[in-house]
């Protein structure tokens, strides 16, 4: 019950911005739920694909893809660098231990939050970084991508606080294309995290699966089709804003977490 309960704001808010939620689920399934963060991570990624797939569902109805189209390139590319760098990243993940696993996250959840703030306090006619070339754009997006998979295996999120000031910054797209190009990206990148953590035997637990995986993936569910209904009611600078906010409490949620354990260990 708490682990749907807490899903569904989770996937309102993944619904509205593009994003699968992870970065919001990490400090419930670490804090109320008390999991490890080695443990949250693989579990993250499972409930992540299912609210992608809602969400991109949902988003396809309300939104035209027509948008993409220009970014096609640097989309393709994000995916093929996430995707390998996601391949590789799950064994990374299992050499941290808990204590720097939760150091990553906050320093990840804390630095976005910031950069996403400044965007939302950025001129509406802000424009891309970087020239409208597709070999450039190619060769960015690969790049991009690698991080972005890196990050994507080792915390288990789908990278969409990442992919979306990218595709902003980077590509130029307004924030509502940015966001459905994220799911596009973090789609094939979750399910090549999930397959590989699978393979390490990260959900041969199967009561994680019926008691967490499950409930909080119906709550995100249901959350995102509530989220994607009202993605054009909602202003682009307050999204960022609110988004950037709430990812660095997360954070913090998450630092006192890790400091508490360890004041408490022996």
């Amino acid at each position: 019950m708490a682990a749907f309960l807490y899903s569904g704001p989770i996937g309102v808010l993944g619904g509205l911005i593009g994003l699968g939620g992870a970065e919001f689920r990490l400090p419930v399934l670490v804090g109320p739920l008390r999991y490890s963060a080695k443990q949250a991570v693989p579990l993250n990624l499972a409930v992540s694909i299912i609210t992608l797939l809602a969400s991109l569902a949902i988003r396809g109805r309300s939104l035209s893809f027509e948008p993409l189209a220009p970014l096609m390139p640097a989309i393709l590319a994000l995916i093929g660098g996430a995707v390998f760098a996601a391949f590789f990243g799950t064994a990374l993940a299992g050499r941290l231990s808990n204590e720097r696993l939760e150091r990553i996250i906050l320093v990840l959840l804390v630095g976005i939050g910031i950069a996403l703030i400044i965007e939302g306090l950025l001129p509406e006619g802000f424009r891309s970084a970087l020239p409208n070339n597709p070999a450039l754009w190619v060769g960015a997006g690969v790049l991009f991508g690698l991080g972005i998979g890196l990050v994507s295996s080792l915390l288990g999120v789908a990278g969409g606080e990442l992919i979306i000031p990218t595709m902003v910054f980077a590509f130029g797209a307004d924030i509502k294309a940015a966001g459905t190009a994220s799911l596009l990206i973090s789609i094939p990148t979750v399910a090549m995290g999930i397959f590989r953590y699978a393979r390490r035997g990260a959900y041969a637990e199967r009561s994680s699966l019926t008691q967490t995986v499950a409930p909080m993936g119906i709550g995100s569910v249901i959350g995102a089709v509530l989220g994607g209904l009202l993605v054009g009611l909602v202003a682009q600078s307050l999204l960022k804003l609110e988004l950037g906010i709430i990812l660095m409490v997360s954070a913090f949620r998450i630092f006192h977490h890790g400091r508490t354990k360890a004041k408490a260990a022996p």
